[in-house]
């Protein structure tokens, strides 16, 4: 599912982002330029929702190293 249509960004990339380690509000606007030309800011107003996913991306990653 789309989470930011002016940047064509999903769940799945933010959820890869927080595998890579970008679990931070500063770090996911700056890697996928929320607020930057070409956005309408919606999504950095909503930053908590990319963080739950973020978070929930580096934790099943967390998992899958573990469970081995």
């Amino acid at each position: 599912m789309y989470v930011c249509l002016c940047k064509g960004i999903t769940e799945s990339d933010v959820r890869e982002a927080g595998r890579a380690g970008f679990v931070m509000p500063c770090q996911l606007k700056s890697k996928f330029g929320l607020k930057q030309s070409g956005c309408c800011g919606r999504c950095a107003k909503s930053i908590h929702e990319f963080v739950e996913i973020a978070v929930q991306g580096a934790s099943s990653s967390y998992h899958s190293t573990t469970d081995r």
